[in-house]
């Protein structure tokens, strides 16, 4: 896969879309409606941003009935992945990216199976720590 820098950083610029590459940075698989909870935001907004990213190849969706879910893509060029890394560990000493994961970590039921069919546990991703 190939992505050209300034394409990259240009999705990177959003703070929408940073924070929710921060969430599956740190999360691996998320569906939307743990973004609309975490971000508290609408789900169109959310949908929009994740299908500019997905457009450009840099997180993949898996549906699952109506639901979608958004993983970073696994074959992203390693100076994206560690570009990507290295700026969700600095940005994680913000309030507002530490707020998200902690919202996202207090979600009820999550993945809630009023919105999101529990089929997470049947994937493996690498999680990234934040210490």
């Amino acid at each position: 896969m190939s992505i050209k820098p300034e394409t990259f950083f240009n999705l990177l610029s959003d703070a929408t879309r940073l924070r929710c590459l921060a969430l599956i940075q740190q999360e691996g698989e998320l569906c939307v409606c743990e973004f609309t909870y975490a971000l508290k935001m609408i789900q169109p907004k959310i949908s929009r941003h994740l299908a500019l990213l997905k457009k450009h190849k840099v997180v993949l969706g898996r549906r699952a009935g109506i639901w979608i879910y958004y993983r970073l893509n696994p074959d992203l060029p390693n100076w994206a992945k560690q570009t990507l890394e290295q700026t969700v560990k600095a940005i994680y000493e913000e309030n507002l990216y530490s707020g998200d994961m902690s919202r996202l970590k207090k979600m009820p039921g999550r993945p809630s199976t009023a919105c999101c069919p529990s089929t997470l546990s049947n994937i493996k991703m690498k999680k990234v720590t934040i210490k």
